[in-house]
């Protein structure tokens, strides 16, 4: 797994290298992919070798991992609904291919144009040769291989049995279900985090520093995803805090690997790590934060009030990973003091709310679990079993109910515009053109302002939105969302409407 995730972050970067320079062309792409999709195989030629021999309860625990990707892949088969993937995930890699470019997008809108974007360069390289439901079947497969890598992890410390409950508790969680079925990359963030903690552990076990360089390389690759992962550094430095070489090694190493970002971020903004510390609303208030009485509040609607709420489970087990640490093994209480400051990290660094800010900690978390219940007595390990059972069969049917809108279209009994027209929500800024009329109307040689309209992936003209509008733009129709058309244009005419996807399009007289 080590080595996909160096060939996976190595791919990346030759599409970035390729887009930074003006080449980002199908002729450049398809060759290339061809390429990497034939050396991936040509490495895991052998496999992965996973043992089929399993227990009755093994059995289960592994139709129950099965059902749960069969119900998560209904929902990646659908059109994409999702907010971020619909506002930036999927729109940057599309702007991106129509300039043939990689480049920083100035205004309020995109603003997170200049931060690290591994994944989505992945979804460029996609979205040149394909369409956004193959992106998200990539991020759907990041899922699966979180899950044959805690199995891996699992398995050092667990029998098979064990190994599977702790993917089974990983895959339940709703937010893994609803991760699974979007464009989003908090998955392979996750991927990489948890490659992050593996090789560290065989470098805590082993004592080779090859080891701790590979960590650090995976870290690297985990920021290249997601720049608040940054943040991950405080669990590993005063584990290496009396070793300050391999500590310096370590960070030097972990930011080498997204220092393209930083610089592309710099050259275009003055600011390696913008947007933050940039004026975006993307900084915690620390006064707040150290409120003991608010991480209980937020922790409690994490747990149980969010829309994508923590399986049960982590909860019930808090007293008694407590009560058993005292018996756990030195490199195992590596696993409880991880979960504790993930998720001290995931409170302190910014979020907009949800489970998946979280997410990347809950591998090791599920892992904890197990190691908690093979120390508890005979009764109540079966028990513990049955509990983790019940959840996974609720949670699975809570996504299958959440899944069933896709079947219709992925059946062909439904068009794409027509399930579009029913769920999006043009409410909070999505665009389709729903009866065709854009498609008809506006030619490539035209050119549409945008305004009031958030979510321009499915946008499919010439366009220019009200966000990075400079003076000396040429446009010939006016598109408007939610609001008014400004005034400096009010000569102009409405020439059509639509009151289910809430937009008017005006031309000049």
């Amino acid at each position: 797994m080590f080595v996909l995730g160096i060939l996976i972050g190595i791919y990346s970067y030759i599409i970035f290298f390729l887009g930074v320079n003006g080449l980002l062309h199908q002729s450049l792409a398809l060759p290339l992919t061809v390429f990497f999709i034939f050396v991936l195989l040509y490495t895991f030629k052998s496999g992965i070798k996973l043992s089929w021999k399993y227990s009755k309860t093994g059995v289960f625990f592994l139709t129950l991992l099965f059902a749960q990707a069969g119900v998560n892949l209904i929902g990646v088969l659908g059109p994409e609904l999702s907010f971020d993937s619909l506002w930036y995930h999927l729109t940057l890699p599309k702007l991106y291919i129509q300039n043939h470019s990689i480049t920083y997008i100035p205004g309020w809108l995109m603003y997170y144009s200049a931060m690290p974007k591994l994944v989505e360069i992945l979804y460029t390289a996609v979205l040149l040769l394909s369409n956004e439901i193959v992106v998200k079947l990539l991020h759907y497969i990041f899922g699966i291989l979180i899950l044959i890598v805690i199995y891996k992890i699992a398995q050092k410390y667990l029998n098979k049995t064990y190994a599977l409950a702790a993917c089974v508790i990983f895959y339940s969680n709703l937010v893994v279900g609803w991760m699974s079925t979007t464009a989003y990359v908090d998955l392979a963030r996750t991927f990489f985090e948890l490659l992050t903690f593996s090789a560290f552990l065989i470098f805590i076990d082993k004592k080779e520093n090859k080891y701790l360089y590979l960590s650090a390389i995976m870290m690297g690759l985990t920021i290249s995803t997601k720049l608040i992962a940054v943040g991950s550094f405080l669990i590993y430095i005063p584990l290496l805090i009396k070793k300050p070489r391999q500590l310096i090694s370590f960070l030097l190493i972990s930011l080498l690997i997204p220092l393209p970002w930083f610089v592309f971020s710099f050259l275009h903004t003055g600011n390696p790590i913008y947007p933050l510390f940039s004026g975006y609303p993307l900084e915690n208030n620390v006064l707040h934060l150290l409120n003991p009485f608010n991480f209980i509040e937020e922790l409690w609607g994490l747990l149980i009030h969010s829309q994508d709420p923590l399986s049960p489970i982590y909860l019930i087990f808090v007293p008694l990973i407590c009560l058993y640490l005292g018996k756990f093994k030195k490199q195992e209480k590596l696993f409880a003091y991880y979960s504790l400051f993930g998720l001290l990290i995931w409170y302190f660094t910014p979020r907009t709310g949800g489970g998946r800010f979280i997410l990347p900690y809950l591998p090791v978390g599920s892992i904890l679990v197990l190691m908690t219940i093979e120390k508890l007595s005979n009764s109540i390990k079966k028990y513990s079993f049955v509990l983790i059972v019940f959840i996974a069969l609720v949670l699975i049917g809570y996504r299958s109910f959440a899944n069933k809108k896709y079947i219709p279209v992925i059946l062909g009994n439904q068009t794409k515009s027509d399930f579009l027209a029913k769920n999006l929500n043009f409410k909070f800024g999505d665009f389709y053109d729903i009866d065709g009329y854009f498609a008809k109307k506006i030619k490539p040689t035209d050119m549409v302002l945008i305004y009031g309209i958030h979510n321009l992936y499915y946008v499919n003209f010439p366009f220019i939105h009200e966000s990075y509008l400079k003076k000396g733009d040429w446009f010939n129709y006016i598109l408007i969302g939610e609001g008014m058309i400004p005034k400096r244009y009010s000569n102009w005419q409405l020439i059509y409407q639509n009151d289910i996807s809430r937009v008017k399009l005006y031309a000049l007289p």
